[in-house]
This record gives C-alpha cells, structure tokens and sequence, in this order.
C-alpha cells in the first residue's frame, strides 16, 4: 500500500506498519498479523511503499491516523531520525531506527536490531562472543546497531568492511572506545578472512531475488568458522550455502528478524511476544 491511501479506522483497532522502499518483500505483517492473532489484539499491521522524499509527510500522516506503532527497513533508519520527538539511549548512541512508539502524538525512536540480532546469534551457534575476532560486511543502518551490540559482549577485534572504505572507517571511529574496531574496503577483506572466528554480513546482496549473489567470495572464508547472514528471504543465502560446504556454521537471519520484532510488539503492547508464533508464520509464509 502507498503511505497516500491511508485512511482512518475505529479508535479501538491498533494500527501498525512497516515503511521501506522497496517493501513488498517484507515479512513484518505476516508475522506481526499473526501475532496480533495470538494475543488476542483486534488491530492491523501493514506494508508501506514509502520513497526517501516522502519519508517526513509520510510519518506525519501516520501520527495523525494515530498509528501506535511503525517498523523501520531499508534505506530509512538513519533518515528517520530526524522525524521522531525523542531518541531512546540505545537509537541515539547508534545513529539509526527501526521501531517508533506513538504516544498521544508524541513519536519516541529505538533501535531493536543489535539486541535482536546478538540474542538469535547466541542461542543458535551457542557460541561465546567475548574474546571473538569478527567481520561484519556492510556499514548501513543495520550494521550499526550490530556493531553497537556486539561490542557489549567484549570481542577481541571487530572490523568492518564496507564497499566505500571511508563509510567503514567513520563506523568504525565512532565505537573504537567501546573496543578494538577498524574499518576496511570491502576488497581489502580477503587478507582479514584468515583471523576471524566470525563472518557477519548485514548487507542486502544475495537477498531475494537476487539470491545468486554473495558479499564476498565464499571460497576465502576460513573452514569451520561461524558465517552468520541478516537476509531471511531467502532462509539460507548463497553465501551461507557456499560457507556450509566449507564446514562453517552457519547463521541464517530469521531469528534476528524474529526477535527484532519481538522487542518492537513489546514496546507497542506491553505483552510478552508470542515468539513461536511469529517464528511460524514467517516460515510458513516463506515455504508458500
């Protein structure tokens, strides 16, 4: 749906939604419908097609329809920033947003993925982050609340690799007093790959349907080391493919979207998340 058709509904039904461009590919409503469902909310969530140029009329209009609730993707969770009243500590010290809480009008900014992602990554691989030396490809919106979360659980090393080195760099500069953190050209990678235990990308390359595309060459990742991918569409990536050939562990995006999601519908509702739930509908949805 186009943010312009908005129109308004009975004040008991919650309204939620999901801006992005493109967004038709999202998963959110799926998931967030079904968990309305389970918690027994007579509400909505929606898909908004929401270009860069229409992003401040557009939550304009949301807050005056009295929407409870947005969800931020692609390529607005830095812009958006500017359009909300108040910035919550984590959003701030991030620099980007993907979740806004209305109240009465008043428009507060957090930022769920790091927390989301670092959750899905531990209870999936097990694995102990302190003392962990990783790559994290990609220096957008969603690499820096993962940067951000991952520098809480103590690392060794984390660089950052990103197409344009100087947007790396910046990354990087801005968290170095929480650790050792460095940016890096994306084609400068292949000379790391050797020394980390953990290969992150949080960029959209290989995600659908573009799914023959990798970040990097699969071929000079370590063996046995953990790749973990943020795309959930598809379930498994060409990157991840090609690392489980090599004998890595791999990490899919579904429950970093899953638990994103989970804080966000916490925030909004006050209820716990029927995480099954969401997890469900989402695979059945990508099964279909």
């Amino acid at each position: 749906m186009l943010w312009s058709e908005l129109s308004s509904q009975p004040n008991n039904s919650l309204r939620l939604a999901v801006i992005g461009d493109p967004i038709a590919h999202s998963k959110s409503p799926v998931m967030h419908n079904a968990a309305l469902a389970a918690l027994g909310i007579v509400g909505e969530y929606i898909p908004l097609h929401v270009s860069r140029q229409d992003l401040g009329q557009a939550i304009s209009r949301m807050k005056e329809l009295g929407f409870r609730g947005i969800n931020v993707t692609i390529p607005h969770k830095v812009d958006v920033m500017a359009y909300v009243d108040r910035l919550d500590e984590s959003a701030a010290m991030i620099g980007a947003v993907n979740t806004i809480v209305n109240e009465n009008g008043y428009l507060t900014g957090y930022n769920t993925d790091g927390i989301g992602y670092v959750r899905s990554l531990k209870d999936e691989t097990h694995v102990s982050l302190r003392g962990k030396s990783i790559m994290v490809l990609g220096a957008g919106g969603a690499a820096r609340g993962i940067v951000h979360a991952l520098a809480q659980e103590e690392p060794k090393t984390i660089v950052i690799a990103n197409r344009t080195e100087d947007k790396a760099v910046q990354l990087a500069e801005e968290w170095n007093s929480m650790g050792n953190i460095y940016g890096i050209a994306i084609d400068k990678s292949t000379s790391f790959l050797t020394g980390m235990d953990i290969v992150i990308n949080t960029t959209s390359i290989g995600m659908h349907p573009h799914m023959d595309q990798s970040a990097i060459d699969p071929e000079c990742i370590p063996t046995g080391i953990i790749v973990s991918d943020l795309i959930y569409n598809p379930l498994t990536t060409e990157l991840l493919k090609r690392s489980h050939e090599r004998g890595c562990t791999i990490h899919g995006g579904l429950g970093m979207f899953v638990n994103q999601g989970a804080y966000a519908l916490e925030y909004w509702t006050g209820m716990p998340a029927p995480i099954d739930k969401m997890r469900q509908a989402v695979l059945q949805s990508l099964q279909n």
